[in-house]
């Protein structure tokens, strides 16, 4: 399973690429304010920095809702660098700039998936990625993973390519749960990648042969 953080900041991008384990970014428009970045220069300039940071996928997300908007940031987007993978939402005029995309090479990753139809939809029009965001649906007491397992049976009864991105991944147990799954990707904060390294045994263990190494 490849792993993804899901931030716009740089340090953090940069830790966990030095980590040795990250395949690739995802922003959105929310990520970048919440660090600064606005402005039209400013964000594709952010986009073109983030690549220099990492050798994977790294999204951006359009900000127009309607079918030419999408398609004209998405051209924008998608020629800033061979790395970028544009963002869509899953609305309708958004299956339409996917189906339009994919017939034009450019790859994309269809955002704020939370049903296997609307799943099955974004991979009939050729999406890279689609991204269910099961951290929301547990947030409104829906089981996010058991969606994460209806997408993966519809797309291997039928062979679909597009990759199951799980997003709004909040803790390391959603990561492991998703790789038992079959997710193909996790995009998580920083602070849940590293939260897999972390276990009371494997501290006091390392304790111990310090301790011993030293008698």
């Amino acid at each position: 399973m490849k792993f993804f953080i899901d931030t716009a900041n740089l340090a953090q991008i940069k830790e966990a690429n030095d980590l040795g384990v990250l395949d690739g970014v995802t922003t959105n428009p929310s990520l970048m304010a919440k660090e600064g970045i606005k402005g039209d220069d400013k964000i594709k300039q952010h986009y073109k920095d983030i690549c220099d940071i990492v050798d994977g996928d790294v999204s951006a997300e359009v900000f127009g809702i309607e079918y030419n908007e999408m398609i004209k940031e998405g051209e924008a987007l998608a020629a800033l660098h061979p790395q970028i993978v544009v963002k869509i939402p899953m609305i309708k005029d958004g299956i339409k700039a996917i189906k339009y995309f994919s017939a034009k090479g450019i790859r994309t990753n269809c955002t704020l998936v939370f049903s296997a139809g609307q799943a099955l939809l974004a991979a009939k029009a050729g999406a890279t990625y689609v991204s269910p965001f099961i951290g929301r649906l547990d947030d409104v007491s829906t089981n996010g993973l058991t969606l994460i397992e209806d997408i993966r049976q519809i797309y291997d009864n039928f062979g679909y390519e597009t990759q199951i991105l799980a997003a709004s991944v909040r803790h390391p147990m959603h990561i492991v749960e998703c790789a038992k799954i079959g997710a193909d990707v996790a995009t998580c904060p920083l602070s849940a990648i590293l939260a897999l390294l972390k276990h009371p045994l494997t501290d006091t263990g390392l304790a111990q042969f310090i301790a011993d190494s030293k008698k």
